[in-house]
């Protein structure tokens, strides 16, 4: 029987902060997803926009085995119950997905993450409720988010002096423009399609990663 309590991992979030492609086909889920954390990724957020309750739960709990494997933690995207169904290392929260105190109180000290956009009235409230890190994005255009709003890369370094925890840049982040956000002080950059469309997705992860070495 697998072992689903929460793992003992530090909730600090750096690096490569890899985020699941919409994909039904859970096999290849799970390869795509092995490759990127054999090369480094340091933090997975599961998210499928496509899939039913049903299949998120399968599909979370595979990936959950997996993480486990590479001691990195698993975040479940907008589910607060799914994350404390299969004992999840942690929830990240839009601006709509509810309620970072309610989801505190359910989760005790499992990571909770806050998409802030380009608001640091939201960032600040974030860190006074709970959160363990926020998300600043879209910092590039995104194919993801096509509509999103767009965080200018100041936001990272206002952060460094205004918040305690750790930030992470996302939206259209690529091998080419995520040194950017590094340099403006996130401390991760949160990546789908320039990872997991890469023909080898393993390497694209470990060039991501090297970003943060020093």
């Amino acid at each position: 029987m697998t072992d689903q309590s929460p793992a003992r991992i530090s909730p600090a979030i750096r690096g490569l902060y890899a985020i699941t492609p919409d994909e039904t086909d859970s096999s290849r889920l799970r390869d795509m997803v092995a490759a990127a954390l054999s090369g480094g990724a340091g933090v997975l957020q599961y998210r499928n926009k496509r899939a039913d309750r049903s299949l998120r739960h399968e599909q979370a709990v595979m990936l959950l085995e997996l993480c486990r494997r590479h001691q990195v933690p698993l975040i479940v995207n907008d589910d607060v119950m799914l994350c404390n169904e299969i004992g999840a290392d942690g929830v990240h929260l839009g601006g709509s997905d509810g309620d970072l105190r309610r989801a505190r109180a359910l989760l005790g000290d499992r990571i909770i993450g806050a998409s802030c956009y380009n608001d640091p009235e939201l960032a600040r409230q974030a860190e006074l409720h709970g959160a363990d890190y926020v998300a600043f994005g879209a910092c590039f255009p995104s194919r993801t988010k096509p509509q999103a709003v767009h965080a200018g890369l100041e936001l990272f370094g206002w952060g460094r002096t205004a918040l305690r925890l750790p930030m992470v840049a996302i939206g259209g982040i690529t091998l080419q423009n995520a040194g950017l956000a590094v340099a403006a002080g996130a401390s991760a950059v949160a990546v789908i399609g320039a990872l997991f469309e890469s023909e080898d997705i393993a390497h694209t992860a470990r060039q991501f990663s090297r970003m943060f070495d020093g």
